[in-house]
Order: structure tokens, then sequence, then C-alpha cells
């Protein structure tokens, strides 16, 4: 079929789509810092999916055993689906080192309203070694960027705010 397929054919099948998938294909991401609550805010997605369906589909990466998908974004909407009994959800798949994905889970999940000091500290330091191990450089002067200052920089934070953040997760379990 390569040989016979045009370059514009070739290229639109590497696009991503989204996928409907079985809710059983998708395992959480590893470390999750973020708490599914039971919750009003989650009773109201609950019913809105119920209502309406999942308006914005969920984000994951294939496992590395081609078995599946690893969940990056969207756990509440698959809580909610899972608890409503829904089989099958849309979600974006999308190839991602461990890095992007730490990355790209962070920034998801620090947009919802309402995130804990202890679920920041535990993000901020995941996408900070996520990105200690990317190596980022800035484009403007080329010199390597602190990375605890790419994380300040995109989380809208202080360097020093994102430091005391980070420190929270040396506290013990009872503390925290």
């Amino acid at each position: 079929d390569d040989l016979f397929s045009t370059q514009e054919e070739r290229d639109d099948a590497k696009l991503e789509r989204v996928k409907i998938l079985p809710v059983n294909e998708l395992v959480p991401f590893k470390d999750h810092p973020f708490k599914i609550l039971d919750d009003e805010d989650m009773h109201k997605l609950i019913e809105s999916i119920k209502e309406y369906g999942v308006y914005t589909p969920l984000m994951a990466r294939p496992l590395p055993d081609g078995n599946g998908y690893e969940l990056i974004s969207g756990h509440r909407r698959l809580a909610a689906c899972e608890s409503l009994g829904i089989e099958e959800i849309p979600v974006i798949v999308r190839n991602m080192s461990d890095d992007e994905a730490v990355i790209a889970m962070v920034d998801a999940n620090l947009q919802r309203e309402s995130v804990l000091p202890s679920e920041k500290a535990f993000a901020y330091k995941m996408k900070l070694e996520a990105i200690k191990h990317q190596g980022k450089t800035s484009t403007q002067v080329g010199q390597k960027l602190l990375s605890v200052e790419k994380v300040a920089e995109d989380v809208g934070e202080s360097r020093n705010q994102v430091k005391r953040y980070i420190r929270l997760t040396y506290l013990i379990p009872e503390l925290l």
C-alpha cells in the first residue's frame, strides 16, 4: 500500500486524531499527583457527561508493550465515565517520551480551578525533574535555563514560590 499511496496520504495517516477507545484499555498515569475527589464538582461533571456526553477528549499515550494506553489528562472524566458505566470514550492518542508525558500531564491538570497545595508541590517537582532530563535551553541566548525558572515561568509563580512548594514534598505524609 505504501508504494501506491501519495505523500499527502502518508502525511495524513501520521496526524493525530480522536479515537474512541474502550475505557478498560486506559491506565492511570504513574505517580499521578492529582486526587480525584468525590465532591460537588465531580457530581456536576457526572451529570454533564450523563446529559451531553464527553465534550473534551482525554489524552493518552500508547503503553510500551502495546497493550493499552497511559492516561495523560482526563482522569476525572474517566472516573466519571466509569461511574456511569460508559464503556468507550474519546481519546487523543499521542506518542510522547516519559518527560514529555509528565510535562503535559502537569500542565493539563494545573489548569483546574481547585488544586491543593500538596498536589501543586508534587506536580511542580515532577515537571522540574522532567525538564532537567530534557536539558531545555533558552532560545534567545542559547544558555541553559535553570529548570526551576522554566517551571516558574510556565505556571506563573515566582522561582522562590515554586521552590517552597517543592519543599512540601519532603514533609512526612501526616503533615502534608
